[in-house]
């Protein structure tokens, strides 16, 4: 059985049944839809009117000054513009995966695990993928954060520590509504899922564990996403899913020792082959 089978059948079992009678295929399209015309409002953004405002006077220290002056202005304008339009670009082809990954989980017949990496909207070529970023470099200033990100982080990470987990879970689930698609995002839902299963909702834990490996594989919180689904889904009677699962977390993430340890943990639990 191959991981990428055995995530669409977690998530299949995972998802409440209600949700996914009530949304349709037409539906999810036309969110793809919306997002397209989105990034086409973008473009005409950055298209030009004909126009300008540059007004240059005559004498040329003068004229110098004010063309300084004027590339000034315009290098910030760019660079602001380049960053809007970068952010946006970025989190449309993540809704874009993700909506991708609700298609696939009502077609019969999709494997998750053939799912391609959705490319940055717009146009824009992505000349490396987006890098590992600890949760300790993040909050240290290695990644850029919102204002009151970092505070709310690691708050909720206190009450996780403190085994307050009715508090954790609540305030990661606010952290993520709060900061979507963040550069914690990943590391909040597998805290989130920490919390969830010291409150016993082992289910649900399982839920956060599954939306973190499978929208942020390549997140330093991945392979501690996966060796927890794994443990998860053994825990909840699914146990061949489970051993697969657990099988994976070497040959995907070789460099994790302590993840490979604690996944070779959980296998001898559930005595996988």
């Amino acid at each position: 059985m191959r991981l990428g089978g055995v995530l669409l059948s977690c998530a299949l079992a995972l998802s409440p049944f209600a949700g996914q009678a009530q949304e349709t295929l037409a539906d999810i399209r036309q969110d793809m839809s919306v997002l397209f015309v989105e990034i086409q409002k973008l473009k005409r953004e950055l298209s030009t009117t004909g126009g300008t405002s540059v007004v240059l006077p005559s004498g040329i220290l003068d004229r110098v000054n004010a063309i300084e002056s004027e590339l000034q202005r315009l290098t910030a304008k760019t660079e602001e513009l380049d960053f809007r339009v970068a952010r946006v670009a970025e989190d449309g082809a993540r809704r874009l995966g993700d909506l991708e990954f609700r298609l696939c989980e009502l077609e019969t017949g999709c494997d998750i695990g053939t799912l391609g990496q959705v490319p940055t909207l717009g146009g824009v070529p992505e000349t490396a993928p987006p890098p590992v970023v600890p949760m300790t470099d993040a909050l240290s200033g290695g990644t850029q954060l919102a204002v009151g990100e970092e505070t709310d982080f690691r708050r909720a990470g206190e009450a996780l520590a403190k085994g307050d987990f009715q508090s954790a879970a609540d305030q990661f689930a606010a952290f993520r509504q709060t900061y979507p698609g963040g550069p914690l995002e990943a590391q909040a839902l597998v805290a989130e899922g920490r919390a969830l299963e010291g409150l016993g909702n082992t289910r649900d834990a399982a839920r956060r564990y599954l939306d973190a490996y499978a929208g942020y594989p390549d997140d330093a919180a991945g392979p501690e996403a996966l060796w927890r689904l794994g443990a998860a889904l053994g825990a909840l009677g699914n146990v061949a899913e489970a051993c697969v699962t657990l099988n994976e977390v070497a040959g995907r993430y070789p460099g994790s020792a302590d993840a490979i340890a604690q996944a070779d943990a959980a296998k001898s639990r559930f005595a996988c082959q």
